[in-house]
């Protein structure tokens, strides 16, 4: 840990205070000294007798006494600053710190605390589900529809400091992700701290998830054009390099995958549940198949990792197979959406895995072709063999104008 050194300032005021006391000493032995001197001066001239040289010295005493008391006042003075230094500070950080608020908090003028209070005790209608909650869509008194996340409870064995600790770090957390503003992300409109749980609240976003339309899409039930997911890819990767190059200090994703990108009416892409992974210790991402290698290797996630989700959502895209298909442990050379991509374009065959709903006119094939590149990069085991969500913007940009 860096040693913490003093300013410029302080410094000085320092050695002016020192210099001060030292001045003051020596004016102090001088003054004692001339007072030493006129008093033997007068007892000589009182007396008419020389003064002794054997007689103990009343100088010395009287300097070992004034010196003694400087002292102890230097050492009182010195110990009350710091005493009342260190309560000064005490309360600077109990009064900065975040308290555990209760009861709905909201960041828009159209949600009403009391409003959303009693929305929330009503009966709501199931959106939907995640690895860490529930999706819900109600609708507030003055006819406003939000969509409202409750996350998973806390831990009923943890102590009751752990779970303040715990509910005061999600708070901060909460707080700073309901600052964030870009048109590809999902915005925090309000939170509600429940006695166990939090409750996110959200725009309602009609069109669902990109997981319920690539659904619908493999069901024949929604066409969507080579061009509308080209512009998909491009909205989640620009929310990337917000979060990634803009906010600081960087937020991480965490939990990336279609689930969390929600399509407006327009089907331009605006990502969820950014950075709650990070608050949810006991989630499991295993099972999603969009998690970075090297997070389950030695449990580090980076911007890298965010980038190797990105490429899975790019696969679907372009596949329009979801990574938890079993063809892809029986596909020769496969065993994931990825290595088998990465398979067929070294074998030139990359056209066999475009979906064949998006095959169109030549020059849209070969940006398809280009992407699968862009997507096998970025399911590269090595995170530094992966591009960064700044180069991918220009990359996917140049495919298409935008």
């Amino acid at each position: 840990m860096e040693k913490k050194r003093c300013s410029p300032q302080l410094a000085g005021k320092l050695s002016g205070l020192v210099f001060l006391l030292s001045f003051c000493f020596h004016l102090l032995i001088i003054e004692c000294h001339q007072e030493s001197s006129r008093t033997r001066m007068t007892r000589y001239l009182s007396t008419d007798q020389p003064p002794s040289p054997s007689r103990p010295s009343q100088f010395d005493s009287q300097l070992k006494k004034i010196l003694l008391s400087v002292i102890l006042g230097i050492l009182t003075g010195l110990s009350g600053a710091l005493l009342c230094a260190y309560v000064v500070r005490c309360l600077f950080r109990y009064m900065n710190r975040t308290p555990v608020l209760k009861g709905p908090v909201t960041f828009s003028p159209k949600i009403a605390p009391k409003t959303l209070q009693s929305a929330l005790a009503t009966e709501n209608h199931l959106l939907g589900s995640s690895s860490n909650g529930k999706y819900y869509r109600t609708v507030l008194d003055n006819g406003l529809t939000i969509a409202v996340k409750r996350l998973e409870p806390f831990e009923s064995g943890s102590p009751e400091r752990q779970n303040k600790s715990v509910k005061r770090r999600i708070q901060q957390e909460l707080e700073r992700l309901a600052s964030l503003r870009h048109r590809n992300l999902m915005s925090l409109r309000a939170y509600v701290r429940e006695s166990d749980r939090f409750s996110l609240v959200y725009d309602y976003v009609p069109s669902g998830s990109l997981e319920d339309a690539m659904a619908r899409v493999r069901e024949n039930q929604l066409e969507v054009s080579w061009e509308v997911r080209l512009r998909i890819a491009v909205g989640i990767v620009k929310g990337l390099r917000y979060l990634h190059f803009e906010c600081v200090p960087q937020i991480l994703h965490y939990n990336l995958k279609p689930t969390n990108v929600m399509l407006d009416a327009e089907f331009e892409p605006r990502l969820g549940d950014c950075g709650l992974a990070k608050l949810m210790p006991n989630l499991d991402r295993a099972t999603s198949g969009y998690t970075a290698p090297e997070c389950f290797q030695n449990c580090r996630y980076t911007d890298k990792s965010d980038i190797f989700s990105f490429g899975m959502i790019l696969g679907v895209l372009l596949t329009g197979r979801d990574p938890t298909d079993p063809f892809f442990g029986e596909a020769a050379n496969g065993g994931s959406l990825g290595r088998w991509l990465g398979h067929l374009q070294q074998a030139g065959e990359a056209m066999e895995a475009l979906d064949k709903s998006i095959l169109g006119e030549e020059g849209e094939e070969d940006e398809m072709l280009m992407a699968v590149r862009i997507s096998v990069v970025c399911l590269s085991d090595l995170p530094a063999d992966r591009p960064s969500s700044d180069e991918l913007v220009l990359m996917l940009s140049q495919l298409h104008s935008f």
